[in-house]
């Protein structure tokens, strides 16, 4: 599994951005994938969770309403839309993988990316 975040980019409050994860391996759709995030001098806090059939999603309370996670196993892709932006929303963002992912600290998560960058201007 070797994951690849994109999609982030500057964006102003209010906003849009959509995240995606691709997987050039072939084991994608056997993975939960997550998406966590770390803002500037503080810890990385989970984002939101998809199962590998996208039967079971997970999203954190902060973005709930603004966020959907979805996934197609067909393109080896996960996305995160990100919808009515806030500046607290300014992080990286990471996508990961995990057979059996522990709760939402990212223990059991295997694979990681690289992150993309997400700025919200005020």
């Amino acid at each position: 599994v070797q994951l690849q975040a994109s999609g982030g980019g500057l964006v102003q409050a209010g906003g849009s951005l959509r995240l995606s994860c691709a997987d050039s391996g072939r084991t994608f759709r056997s993975y939960t994938i997550g998406w966590f995030r770390q803002a500037p001098g503080k810890e990385r806090e989970f984002v939101a969770s998809i199962s590998w059939s996208g039967g079971s999603i997970s999203n954190a309370d902060p973005v709930k309403g603004r966020f959907t996670i979805s996934r197609d196993n067909a393109k080896n892709t996960a996305y995160l839309q990100m919808n009515r932006l806030r500046p607290e929303d300014t992080a990286v963002y990471y996508c990961a993988a995990g057979v059996s992912p522990l709760g939402y600290s990212g223990r059991g998560y295997d694979y990681w990316g690289q992150g993309t960058l997400v700025t919200v201007s005020s």
